[in-house]
């Protein structure tokens, strides 16, 4: 029951075609622009190896088996050219880049774009006009480089609209790419959805999620970053309750599940529950954050509860020694691997924290 096998599905006759039967150990599939079953994904939990082919009448062969340590993510066939695809690669670098990509040679063929702080997210493209139109990558915040200037004039129409203080997702649109559903979402609401005519220009609100919730009873996610204390760059965020001033405050530190994931600027109902209270909140991107590179990430390997804590620990200090926090009402409460920390918190430094909450954090 856990394995898949792909089908091609009529939608008007409900008539379903085996495109290929699953060995057993294939965990994902990718198709070209035609809709053609082109790319296999296998693992064993720790190797991935991409499998391609040609057309849908030919066998599949292996490409390339990376490790669990290297990242080369198709994204989506080349226009131009059937056995090149754009992808996510860290392959001989530190920071995940977009580039183009020979299957049927096994090369690198060109890097497209890569940023000297953070991993990209992804490439888009237009389906309608056939090009590569904008890469997402994450610092504090949403960040864009465009390909297209169709679409940067998308994102420039919607930010003159509906404001800077916003992040903005196209989330569908029709086959003529002149009517946009979007998402606009920021830290004190959990968004909205707008109906976007590129022909009239008309950006027509459509509908609220959780509508009751208050942006001006919100708190507001600032990002932070600070210095560990062996020189490392530690990015966070800081929320304050409203109306008090950042001074000698009750704090909850929060650290992120994963711990493979990282914290990300928007609407977080727990964070904004605490600052409601009258509680500061520091979420802070502890190495072994994803999203910074290679080199950050395995600065975590076999670091739980050490250097990994010592990020957390020294998030605390830097909130006292800014005169943020008040150091005798500094609590830690967090889920998953934010739960092993919390533990390790109370265990390494019982004397930073008042209190603790841990949620389903590993423990023995």
């Amino acid at each position: 029951p856990q394995v898949f096998d792909p089908y091609r599905l009529n939608i008007n006759t409900g008539e379903m075609d085996l495109l290929y039967e699953n060995p057993g150990n294939i965990t994902g599939w990718g198709t070209d622009h035609d809709g053609k079953l082109r790319l296999a994904y296998v693992t064993n939990g720790v190797d991935n190896t991409i499998m391609y082919r040609a057309s849908e009448d030919t066998p599949f062969a292996d490409v390339i088996t990376t490790n669990f340590k290297e990242t080369l993510a198709p994204q989506f066939f080349d226009f131009d050219n059937g056995d090149v695809v754009y992808a996510v690669s860290n392959l001989g670098r530190d920071k995940a880049a977009i580039v183009k990509y020979d299957l049927k040679e096994n090369k690198e063929l060109e890097e497209i774009f890569i940023n000297d702080e953070v991993d990209v997210d992804g490439i888009s493209y237009s389906s309608k006009r056939k090009v590569p139109t904008v890469i997402n990558f994450t610092k504090d915040k949403l960040n864009r480089k465009f390909l297209d200037k169709e679409a940067e004039e998308i994102f420039k129409k919607l930010e003159s609209e509906l404001g800077t203080d916003n992040e903005y997702y196209v989330t569908s649109s029709n086959k003529e790419e002149d009517k946009f559903l979007i998402y606009a979402g920021n830290d004190k609401t959990r968004g909205s959805y707008y109906y976007y005519d590129r022909n009239s220009g008309d950006v027509k609100h459509m509908a609220d999620l959780s509508p009751w919730i208050k942006s001006e009873h919100m708190a507001e996610m600032k990002p932070i970053s600070y210095t560990s204390r062996d020189g490392l760059k530690i990015n966070g965020y800081l929320t304050l309750p409203i109306g008090m001033e950042a001074k000698n405050l009750p704090v909850v530190i929060n650290p992120h599940g994963g711990p493979w994931a990282r914290d990300n600027w928007g609407y977080n109902p727990e964070v904004q529950l605490l600052a409601n209270r009258g509680y500061a909140v520091l979420q802070m991107n502890f190495r072994g954050s994803t999203g910074y590179g290679k080199e950050f990430w395995e600065s975590s390997f076999k670091k739980w509860g050490q250097e990994m804590q010592d990020d957390i620990t020294d998030g605390v200090k830097w909130l006292i020694d800014e005169g943020i926090a008040d150091p005798d009402r500094v609590a830690i409460y967090g889920g998953s691997y934010g739960g092993y920390a919390t533990l390790a918190g109370i265990t390494n430094t019982p004397e930073l924290y008042a209190a603790a909450v841990d949620y389903v954090g590993v423990s023995n």
